[in-house]
């Protein structure tokens, strides 16, 4: 059977013919993506900070301290996000599974946002701040926005390295990290059963 040069280059390619080279900030996509990953592995660690594959073993010894210089007036900050469990996602603009992984946030955020945080913190250089402007805005992020310190940027901070992103970190209401998962989609199910009688 003949195939023209198209057909070709869309069967060689596969699912990257169909993303731009740069920007790819649809939730339908993002979904679709998601979806395509099929299952996760189990979920990492319940609350308590044992050691899990895949991540940096943490224990919940004290509060993270950290502030996140946020894109609007809702600040993102140890202070500000204590006193609820706290979802917050490492990621930059032009990586595919991180917006798989905003887009899961976002959906979990319109049936218990006001039960828990969630924020996104980019990995992106202060001159890309419009940039991740546009991405929130594109992506309909309705939480809280904010762009890495230089800590962060270098693999330092509370957090660590979380360069390799997504990088999904949960938090309990004091403050500390109980919950962490590298450079993976982490899906709904599994994120509310880390949240789980926190």
């Amino acid at each position: 059977m003949k195939t023209n040069s198209s057909d070709r280059k869309a069967t060689s390619s596969g699912f990257a013919a169909l993303a731009p080279p740069r920007l790819l900030w649809s939730a339908v996509a993002a979904t679709a993506f998601a979806l395509a990953c099929g299952p996760t592995t189990p979920p990492l660690a319940p609350p308590g900070g044992r050691d899990f594959a895949g991540a940096a073993a943490t224990a919940p010894t004290s509060p993270a301290d950290f502030v996140f210089d946020s894109l609007d007036r809702r600040p993102l900050s140890a202070e500000a996000t204590r006193g609820k469990p706290t979802v917050l996602a490492f990621v930059t603009t032009a990586n595919l599974a991180s917006q798989a992984q905003v887009d899961f946030l976002v959906a979990m955020a319109k049936t218990d946002g006001d039960r828990i945080n969630y924020a996104v913190v980019a990995i992106e250089e202060e001159g890309s701040r419009e940039l991740v402007e546009l991405y929130k805005k594109a992506l309909a992020i309705p939480f809280p926005v904010a762009m890495a310190d230089s800590q962060t940027l270098a693999g330092g901070g509370a957090f660590g390295d979380v360069r390799e992103v997504p990088v999904t970190v949960i938090l309990d209401r004091r403050g500390r990290v109980v919950w962490r998962a590298d450079g993976r989609l982490a899906k709904s199910d599994e994120l509310r059963g880390a949240l789980r009688g926190l």
